[in-house]
């Protein structure tokens, strides 16, 4: 019979053999979005650009996500702009500054992260899908015997349409979010457009801010994916573990990107 005390230490020994094992699969994990995220920099400064190529995965990552980011902006927008104004009237009677201080979160940090986070599933599952399914039935080897790197050939393209549509699609989607706020604003709250259209508390660091976070998650999102794609082992069930790496691995990248940005924004603007 084992005594409590080695049934405590089997336990202890277990759990340490756990976190040694994930934070080892972390390490490597970083490191290959690293080693990705490296040669992907190289070949957008020294390879050369295909343009059809790069239409596609505009189409595939903008064009296509179009209407699900104004659908879930458009809600967004209204869901926010409408419980703001409901808590705001249980504190102050005024709402005249609703649309300063909504228009102000929405430009600095929401409209940027809903995106992104939107893309991590739609853009950066596709990308794993479809770069996976090439490794397991050997299409990338096949790249690589005709001497193609296949991130030159994948990954370029797909890095260079996400940053300039995660922009677009950022603005496109802020807009979407202003319209839905400000009718729903005006409809249950009877705040005017012209007031709540009020940009007193929107500056110049706060666009730039958004910016750096579009080029931020747009690059990190074909990264990470490609990255899970790349590692994809075993068939089909593979495919579908990479997939599902992908997205919560970039959804991560998304959400931790978004606090040194906005930490460094902080210290850089206040």
């Amino acid at each position: 019979m084992e005594t409590v005390e080695e049934v405590e230490r089997e336990g202890r020994e277990g759990l340490a053999r756990i976190v040694g094992r994930r934070a080892i699969a972390l390490a490597r994990a970083g490191q290959e979005q690293y080693s990705v995220l490296v040669r992907t920099l190289y070949y957008v400064a020294r390879g050369k650009l295909d343009r059809g190529a790069l239409a596609r995965q505009m189409y595939e990552i903008g064009n296509r996500s179009l209407f699900l980011l104004t659908v879930v902006m458009g809600f967004i927008g209204t869901i926010l702009v409408l419980q703001a104004g409901i808590q705001t009237k249980r504190v102050v009677p005024d709402l005249s500054m609703l649309g300063a201080s909504y228009l102000e979160l929405l430009v600095r940090d929401l409209a940027a992260s809903i995106v992104a986070l939107m893309l991590a599933t739609r853009v950066g599952a596709g990308i794993a899908a479809e770069i996976g399914s090439m490794v397991v039935t050997e299409q990338v080897d096949a790249l690589r015997m005709c001497a193609a790197d296949p991130i030159d050939y994948l990954v370029k393209p797909r890095f260079l349409a996400s940053v300039v549509m995660t922009t677009m699609l950022t603005i496109w989607s802020g807009g979407v979010a202003i319209v839905t706020g400000m009718i729903t604003a005006e409809v249950v709250f009877q705040v005017t457009p012209r007031t709540f259209w009020n940009l007193s508390l929107v500056h110049s660091s706060d666009l730039l801010i958004c910016l750096v976070k579009c080029v931020a998650y747009g690059a990190a999102i074909p990264v990470v994916s490609a990255a899970s794609g790349l590692s994809t082992f075993g068939g089909s069930e593979g495919v579908g573990w990479a997939t599902t790496k992908a997205v919560v691995n970039s959804s991560l990248a998304v959400i931790i990107l978004n606090f040194f940005i906005s930490s460094a924004g902080f210290i850089a603007f206040s």
